[in-house]
């Protein structure tokens, strides 16, 4: 049978006080709409259609590159949204699950029991049902004597007997594509809100002598929506213990699993060592007997096997096998440290290879270099690769020595084997073996202290 998905993600979202639709907010880095898009795609969806209107120019752009994206001018109910995509998915038959967009915790396995149960019973809808202790403000499933659904009711039209009902809408549906659309113009704008129900289209199919049936969630928190900042944060704590539950399960050790935070595509190998406050984010991945941490952020970020990587904020950087950074390493982007390398404390890579086996141990920057084997800088090196106006590379060669506190003013080279005086300003090549000094001859004045301290006095 065929499956079609249309996610809902026209609306505002008020509550959350943002300049951004609430959709587009994030959740481990991924907005919540993609987490819903590639829900249905994971759950077998042919085609996707997702339905925009509010803030459209940020929604958009989330969704363009794998769905098909229609707009809902006015915002006037979930039944005017989903009539919406009738073009866009005119011909289509077969299953349509109906998906909301703020609501990042659904899972592909409960949409396929959606299409399958729908899909068995050759039903007209399948609604996706939650039990609630507090069921306020949302729609009450109203079952008949037989036990099946007869309708849904929205909380501000529900009476006192309807609204004790815990049986709950979650806002997830699976039809009958052709009898949804034929159903939907029927449907009335006649209710405390002057809005559109989709949930009205229940009670039409039923009438019209086809199956309503209602699949309760295994999991409540699966239904959980994000209207406000307090629910963003409920969210992204569920969708943290997930993810987090499934590289435990596949050999990663975590000292704390509530202070690590991993996004959906970060790839980790077992034995990797996670220490608290750690974040990886982005197609961050880590190597086989890595440990990570503490108190580090890695986004887009290649670490190797057998790394340690500590108190460090990379981003888009690459940590070859053995290698070590930190502790408080920041590597910028392009930033390379291949097989045993080394950047130590408060050192400041960017757009640079420190080679095989080399050290930037610890206070510099290097930006714009390429640095060989086996090289050693001082503490306080630094590449001044900035001119004011334009970046100038370093290149350094293998197993040279650079003394502490010097300065390689850019464009420069430095020679294999060659050895930089402490404190030196190199703004010139240095030859292969040479020792290269850059700084001003020592002059002793006898006495000039105690002469001017006299006078002071």
């Amino acid at each position: 049978m065929n499956t079609a998905a249309v996610v809902l993600a026209a609306g505002a979202g008020t509550r959350m006080k943002s300049k951004k639709p609430k959709v587009a907010h994030e959740i481990l880095g991924k907005p919540l709409v993609r987490w819903v898009v590639d829900a249905a795609k994971d759950a077998g969806a042919e085609r996707i259609v997702s339905v925009v209107g509010h803030a459209r120019e940020q929604v958009a752009p989330l969704v363009e590159a794998d769905t098909e994206v229609v707009v809902q001018a006015e915002q006037r109910g979930t039944a005017d949204a989903v009539a919406a995509c009738e073009g866009a998915l005119a011909g289509f038959e077969g299953s349509l699950v109906v998906l909301s967009g703020d609501c990042p915790l659904i899972t592909p396995d409960t949409i396929s029991a959606l299409v399958r149960m729908r899909d068995e019973n050759d039903a007209a809808v399948v609604v996706l049902t939650m039990q609630l202790d507090d069921p306020f403000g949302y729609g009450r499933i109203i079952r008949d004597e037989a036990g099946e659904v007869a309708r849904i009711v929205e909380q501000k039209d529900a009476t006192p007997e309807e609204a004790a009902v815990t049986e709950c809408n979650s806002g997830f549906y699976c039809f009958d594509a052709r009898a949804l659309f034929g159903a939907l113009k029927q449907v009335s704008s006649d209710n405390a809100q002057g809005e559109f129900y989709l949930t009205d289209v229940l009670g039409i199919c039923r009438a019209e002598g086809r199956r309503v049936l209602a699949l309760p969630a295994t999991d409540a928190a699966e239904c959980l929506g994000v209207n406000s900042r307090m629910q963003l944060a409920e969210a992204a704590g569920i969708m943290q213990r997930r993810v987090n539950a499934r590289h435990l399960a596949n050999g990663v050790t975590m000292w704390d699993p509530a202070q690590v935070w991993i996004g959906p595509d970060v790839e980790i190998e077992r034995d990797v060592e996670l220490l608290p406050q750690v974040i990886l984010m982005g197609k961050t991945s880590v190597g086989e007997d890595s440990v990570i941490g503490p108190n580090t952020r890695l986004t887009d970020t290649r670490i190797g096997r057998g790394c340690v990587v500590d108190e460090t904020v990379a981003v888009e950087a690459q940590v070859d096998d053995g290698a070590t950074c930190g502790p408080r390493a920041y590597l910028r982007p392009k930033a390379h440290l291949c097989e045993g390398a080394k950047a130590g404390t408060h050192v400041e890579i960017k757009k640079s290879t420190v080679g095989r086996g080399s050290k930037v141990p610890h206070l510099s920057y290097v930006g714009d270099a390429t640095i060989g084997e086996g090289v050693n800088l001082g503490a306080g090196t630094i590449t001044c690769n900035y001119d004011g106006a334009n970046k100038w590379p370093t290149h350094i060669g293998d197993g040279a020595f650079v003394g502490s506190s010097t300065m390689l003013v850019a464009p420069v080279s430095l020679g294999e084997g060659c050895i930089i005086g402490a404190g030196s300003v190199i703004t010139k090549d240095v030859s292969a073996g040479a020792l290269g000094l850059g700084r001003a001859r020592q002059t002793e004045i006898a006495g000039w202290a105690d002469e001017n301290r006299k006078v002071k006095e």
